[in-house]
Parts: C-alpha cells; sequence; structure tokens
C-alpha cells in the first residue's frame, strides 16, 4: 500500500486532484480497484494537512443479486458513510436492450447514477478506481476502435452536473492493487460480460508484449504521462 499511497499523492500534487473542503463521491463497486482507492484515499484525508471529506457510493446494477454487508461492515470500519444505491441497469442492459457490446450503455447508466446521487450527497467531485493498465488499455482501444489517440484524463469536469471527476490511481499498476487488497472484501464481478469485452482483448495484448518486453507497461505509461506527448506530427 506505500507504494499505492506515494504515486496517488504524486498525481494529486502534480494535477491538484484534491482540495481544502472538498468532499468526494468514491464510486465503490466492491471490486479491488475500488476497494484500494477507498482505503487509500482514507489514509490520505487523515495524513495531509488539508481536510476533505469522503462518501462511498455503490450502485447495485444487479437490484439485489450481490451482496454488499461486507462492504458496508468495512466502510464502517473506516469511519466513511456506505450508500448503496440499488439498480437494474444488468436488466435494462442484458435482458430489454440485449446489448452486444453491453459496456458502453451499463458504464453511462452507471455513471448517470452516481452522479446523481454523489449530487445530492453534496459532493463536488468523484473519483473512480481507474489504474495505470486501464489507462494503456484505453489508449490501445482508442486506436483500434477510433482511429485516435486517448488517454484517460486524471481530472475532468463535468459542467452539466458541476461536478469534477479525479482518477488517482492513474500512475498505479494493477499488478499492486492486487496486492494491497489482499485483506478486502473484494466482492466477486457478476457481470455476463466479464472477461468478454474489448478491454479483455486489450489486456490480453498487454501481457502478450510484456512476454518479451517486462518493462513495457512502464515505458508506455512513461511515454503517456509525458508532458511532450502529443508531438507526434
Amino acid at each position: 500500500m506505500k507504494n499505492i499511497l506515494f504515486k496517488i499523492k504524486k498525481l494529486c500534487k502534480a494535477q491538484n486532484l484534491i482540495e481544502s473542503g472538498d468532499k468526494i463521491a468514491i464510486g465503490v463497486s466492491g471490486g479491488k480497484d475500488s476497494l484500494v482507492l477507498l482505503t487509500a484515499m482514507n489514509e490520505i484525508r487523515k495524513k495531509l494537512n488539508y481536510c476533505f471529506d469522503i462518501v462511498a457510493i455503490c450502485i447495485d446494477l444487479s437490484n439485489g443479486k450481490m451482496n454488499f454487508e461486507n462492504i458496508s461492515k468495512y466502510c464502517d470500519s473506516l469511519n466513511i458513510k456506505f450508500i448503496l444505491v440499488p439498480s437494474n441497469i444488468f436488466e435494462i442492459v442484458f435482458d430489454i436492450r440485449k446489448e452486444k457490446n453491453p459496456c458502453s450503455l451499463c458504464a453511462n447508466l452507471r455513471r448517470g447514477t452516481l452522479n446523481s446521487v454523489a449530487k445530492e450527497e453534496g459532493c463536488n467531485k468523484i473519483a473512480l478506481g481507474h489504474h495505470a493498465d486501464d489507462l494503456l488499455e484505453t489508449f490501445l482501444m482508442s486506436i483500434k476502435q477510433e482511429n485516435r489517440l486517448y488517454v484517460l484524463p486524471a481530472k475532468s469536469y463535468l459542467s452539466k452536473m458541476d461536478l469534477t471527476v479525479i482518477r488517482p490511481m492513474l500512475l498505479c499498476f494493477e499488478d499492486d492493487i492486487e496486492k494491497a487488497s489482499q485483506n478486502m472484501p473484494v466482492t466477486k464481478n457478476i457481470c455476463p460480460a466479464d472477461h468478454t469485452t474489448t478491454r479483455q482483448t486489450a489486456k490480453q495484448f498487454l501481457k502478450d508484449l510484456e512476454a518479451n518486453n517486462p518493462d513495457i507497461k512502464i515505458s508506455l505509461l512513461n511515454s503517456l504521462t509525458n508532458p511532450q506527448r502529443y508531438r507526434l506530427w
């Protein structure tokens, strides 16, 4: 966790992700990424000189089929307010709409609900658990599917909602997050499309690259976070 905390603090300082007086909604899915982010943000909150507040918001995509009791207890142990929001997003995406590429619609519905609840709670920022592997995979997907170069931003403003989205873990690799989550109540994802998406294809491509180039992810991340990265033409 020390390495993750160091990288989060580094990015927060470089991009001014957290300010005194912020109330930050952390999107908690129950997976390792969001739980590590929640834990790290709580640690940073206790140690930083300026004060900010945290609330954990969990969107139940399965409308009760998943059990988040352990997540709720974990938040209680950290003295963080936990809000569970029931939804029928899985039903809409898979049963009603029968989406062939479900991730986009699911993400839009999930983000819309998260944004609305965050505003109701008086939050001015939302923190998401995207990490360095997500950044690299998104970059590869943007090339293959959109014929453009795109990376997940560390900070973006949603003018319609008057909310700022931050991604404090974009410098942290998934392997380190996996290790840090060992004693956390990680909840299994029951999404029917889990491990079958285009993101999974990008993830496998990176693994194949690593087989012969062990440091390739570090090199790619350094390239994409370099201020001169857009001098391509």
